[in-house]
């Protein structure tokens, strides 16, 4: 089996914010290099014998999507303008879900998919000549629900197991 190229983990964001029927928004166009920092809470200690134990405590992910270039026609541009311009903190504007479609065979139909609550967060505004930048942090919530995800022309639809 191959590598996985780098465009087989996709990440997208309701841009509904809480809507009925989610409008995946893919993040990836004008970054290079995108991550989830999982955030591993460890432990480790030393005893006085030497011995070392280690405890993982949990996770606490998070994402930074940077650069964002502020696109009117983008369907999160709206809620980003929102809280960035207007510093707007509430659920309306900064409360959605996020979906990990992993793509492992292209040629399959349907792929591993977790999708979760989260909060759209902008950082800042402005940036340098490429456009004007709004990055953003998604802070992950709540339960992580597993399914399988379809994809048409990069669209998903997810269904949970």
């Amino acid at each position: 089996m191959a590598k996985l190229k780098r465009s087989a983990h996709l990440l997208y964001v309701d841009s509904t914010y809480g809507g009925v029927t989610p409008e995946w928004f893919l993040v990836g166009k004008d970054i290079e290099e995108l991550e989830i920092d999982l955030g591993a809470d460890v432990e480790s200690k030393t005893n006085i014998l030497d011995e070392t134990s280690v405890e993982l405590n949990g996770y606490e992910p998070s994402i930074e999507v940077a650069p964002y270039i502020a696109n009117p026609s983008d369907s999160i541009y709206d809620r980003l303008k929102a809280a960035a311009m207007d510093r707007v903190m509430d659920d309306a504007h900064c409360k959605s879900k996020f979906l990990e479609v992993l793509v492992e065979d292209t040629e399959a139909n349907s792929h591993s998919a977790w999708q979760q609550e989260c909060y759209v967060v902008p950082q800042s505004v402005g940036g340098d000549t490429s456009g004007l930048q709004i990055p953003f942090n998604i802070h992950p919530m709540g339960t992580r629900t597993a399914g399988t995800a379809t994809l048409a022309n990069r669209v998903p639809t997810f269904t949970a197991s």
